[in-house]
């Protein structure tokens, strides 16, 4: 299991990563919405703009403040490792 950097001293591990996706439509804000309504959401922005929204398989939503591109670059660096 490796860390992934999600910004601001936050890390996610990497094999709990389902998906990185921009938050701009509307499924993915409906996401956002439920996982909230659910208790499933954990904002690591630190009150900064929402860049990415991280899916993990035990149905948690995280956003966070770093592009999607960055993490998932992130994410396949440490797949070599």
């Amino acid at each position: 299991m490796k860390l992934i950097n999600i910004g601001y001293g936050n890390s996610i591990a990497d094999s709990r990563i389902i998906a990185v996706i921009a938050p701009d439509s509307s499924p993915v804000k409906r996401i956002i919405a439920d996982a909230k309504e659910k208790g499933f959401l954990v904002d690591a922005t630190y009150g900064r703009k929402t860049k990415s929204v991280i899916v993990t398989d035990s149905s948690h939503v995280i956003l966070s403040a770093v592009s999607p591109e960055t993490i998932s670059g992130r994410v396949n660096d440490n797949i070599g490792e």
